[in-house]
């Protein structure tokens, strides 16, 4: 997808911490920046608060990483976020890392694909996602200028 597909973008730094011994990002640490997309994307949506308290459980059902190019330390980058699809009982997210730039320009660096299922907590089955949980994701997307 480009850039601008995406309504939702989330710059930080990466920290030398998360970095391996041939001076990039650790392959496992791209999943904790889809995370902390994702959690940031939901917060942005304000899902949880519009969904009501305990109305939106998941359960990461699967993780697809597509590596394009390296991150380094202490390079700025940004985790953009996306619905791509809801079914009866899943929600698929899709998350890309860019390198950040002040001109906007796309420096793709991973691409992350996440698929959750809508859970009953008591017994962690799966459950219809709420309709009112659709139109939040529809909503918040909209707002970006997708590509033709």
């Amino acid at each position: 997808m480009a850039r601008r597909d995406f309504a939702f973008h989330y710059p930080f730094r990466v920290r030398w911490s998360e970095t391996d011994a041939q001076g990039i990002v650790f392959n496992a640490r791209y999943l904790d920046y889809a995370d902390i997309g994702i959690t940031e994307y939901w917060r942005a949506a304000a899902v949880l608060e519009k969904a009501g308290a305990g109305a939106f459980e998941t359960h990461v059902k699967r993780a697809t990483v597509t590596y394009q190019a390296p991150i380094k330390p202490d390079e700025m980058i940004e985790v953009m976020v996306r619905t791509t699809g809801i079914g009866n009982t899943s929600i698929t997210q899709m998350i890309e890392i860019h390198g950040h730039h002040d001109d906007g320009r796309d420096d793709l660096r991973a691409e992350i694909e996440m698929i959750y299922v809508y859970v009953d907590l008591e017994n962690h089955r799966p459950r219809p996602v709420p309709d009112i949980v659709r139109a939040i994701f529809a909503a918040f997307d909209a707002a970006a200028k997708p590509s033709v």
